[in-house]
């Protein structure tokens, strides 16, 4: 696999502290995990990981909608792990599992999970990384097991596509392509994943918020 380096979400460590309420009032961020949350309806007794989970606010809005699901978090970042396990613990919800780990590595068994899902997390990682992170996604995912991601997408007006510019300079232009030309459905299908699909888009203050989803292949696939 290729080497996947690791960069703070907000690309200076030091910034960690600050991701919840800069994340919270710059990306409508209660809106899209709300509706994120709708198109994973999460059902009793599954078991869902949240890719690339940061902070665990969107585990947090997942464990809450259906408290007898096995949950677990995965991330690069101690840091981001230790927020959000004192946010899980403080929440009530301290049997939601946090591990280290890499998105092209997953930490986890073949068929482990009916979900995946994340969030803001795409537009930081190369077209070969993202690549090869829908095949680990395609690993862990039962057969049907299904995918949903909100993140950056292409731009639904020209107001967004020049706002969308901050996120592109603070992200690099080469991770975030993919991204902002819509091409983000069709890198997943090159890692293994199908029926990759837009679902949803809204607008935010540095661009458009879109939705995904995308599936595993069943028994025979």
């Amino acid at each position: 696999m290729t080497e996947q380096k690791f960069l703070p979400a907000l690309r200076v460590q030091a910034l960690t502290r600050f991701y919840d309420p800069i994340v919270g009032i710059t990306t409508r961020e209660a809106l899209f995990k709300r509706r994120l949350l709708e198109q994973v309806s999460p059902r009793p007794e599954q078991r869902i990981l949240d890719l690339g989970c940061g902070t665990g606010t969107l585990a947090l809005l997942i464990k809450r909608s259906a408290p007898d699901i096995e949950l677990f978090g995965v991330d690069a970042d101690p840091a981001m792990l230790l927020q959000a396990k004192a946010k899980a613990r403080s929440d009530g919800h301290p049997d939601i599992n946090f591990d280290v780990g890499l998105a092209s590595e997953l930490p986890y068994e073949d068929g482990s999970f009916d979900q995946v899902v994340s969030t803001l997390f795409f537009h930081h990682l190369t077209t070969e990384v993202k690549r090869e992170t829908a095949a680990e996604i395609a690993r862990v995912l039962r057969p049907e097991g299904q995918l949903h991601i909100a993140d950056w997408g292409r731009a639904s007006d020209p107001a967004m596509r020049a706002l969308s510019l901050s996120i592109r300079l603070l992200d690099g232009f080469e991770p975030t392509r993919d991204n902002f030309i819509g091409r983000l459905p069709k890198v997943l299908e090159e890692g293994g994943l199908i029926d990759a699909r837009l679902t949803g888009q809204l607008r935010t203050a540095f661009g458009t918020m879109a939705l995904y989803a995308a599936r595993n292949r069943g028994e025979a696939g």
